[in-house]
């Protein structure tokens, strides 16, 4: 696969990605989705984070830079400037408390209309709480587990969820399968059963903003969306061959996005 990328090119040129991830004593999930993200090859990644969070996001992924919220702990205002973002991922370890909530609604209903979003894990939380803000999502790829998926959208089926709401679904199973507003459909055949791992979602979430901030200018965003997922479960599989599958944390996911190409434009 290939792998190299036009020689004259800067940082600039793959995307600066925007996470709002994590709360106090909730920043692991937020480290693994920034590390991913930059892994994944977009060329900048700010993380908007609780002001005490900083410190932790900082010393652990020093790469990282940080939007700081008006809370000291909670998510609760929307980023400076989220125009100058090429894609931003939303959810994991927001916590929903009622102020974050209104924040996440803010957040959706001012984004700029070409940017991609991700919305994962309490961010889905969030909006079955409030299903009457499904619309400010439209556009957007979620990314639920079955528990996440059935507190959203109830017995429906995915293909028409993700129409009915405009929105591209990314069921996490032992098979993931990709649902399309138009119809198209993806099922996932890489991975294993060492995924079943605490910060794998976040990971995968990472996986998905970085690759969209680096390719949404030129690559539909469902195949892209298939793109991630696969590569997801690649990271497992290339895994699994140096260690056992009980042994697996997402952090090794991380590290093997080193030998996997993330790259879907340039070949």
């Amino acid at each position: 696969m290939c792998t190299m990328r036009n020689q004259e090119t800067t940082k600039h040129d793959y995307g600066h990605a925007l996470l709002i991830a994590g709360a106090y004593g909730r920043m692991g999930c937020a480290i693994l989705a920034a590390r991913a993200a930059l892994r994944s090859g977009c060329g900048l990644v700010t993380v908007h984070l609780p002001g005490r969070c900083v410190d932790p996001m900082q010393a652990a992924f020093p790469e990282a830079m940080v939007s700081i919220d008006p809370s000291p702990t909670l998510f609760t205002g929307v980023p400076a400037h989220i125009d100058r973002y090429t894609a931003m991922a939303a959810g994991p370890g927001l916590g929903t408390k009622e102020e974050t909530g209104e924040a996440l609604y803010r957040l959706l209903r001012e984004r700029p209309e070409r940017m991609p979003v991700v919305l994962d894990a309490d961010a889905l939380n969030i909006l079955s709480q409030h299903p009457e803000w499904m619309g400010a999502a439209r556009g957007a790829i979620v990314t639920p587990h079955e528990g996440e998926y059935r507190r959203l959208f109830g017995e429906g089926e995915a293909a028409e969820m993700a129409s009915r709401h405009g929105i591209i679904i990314v069921q996490k199973a032992h098979r993931t399968r990709v649902f399309a507003p138009d119809g198209r459909m993806y099922e996932n055949h890489t991975g294993n059963a060492g995924m079943a791992t605490a910060g794998s979602g976040d990971v995968l979430t990472g996986i998905l903003l970085g690759m969209l901030s680096a390719n949404c200018l030129h690559v539909d965003r469902y195949e892209i969306a298939c793109r991630a997922v696969a590569i997801h479960g690649e990271t497992g599989d290339l895994a699994i061959k140096r260690q056992t599958e009980s042994s697996l944390t997402a952090s090794d996911l991380i590290e093997n996005l080193r030998y996997v190409s993330t790259d879907i434009t340039a070949c």
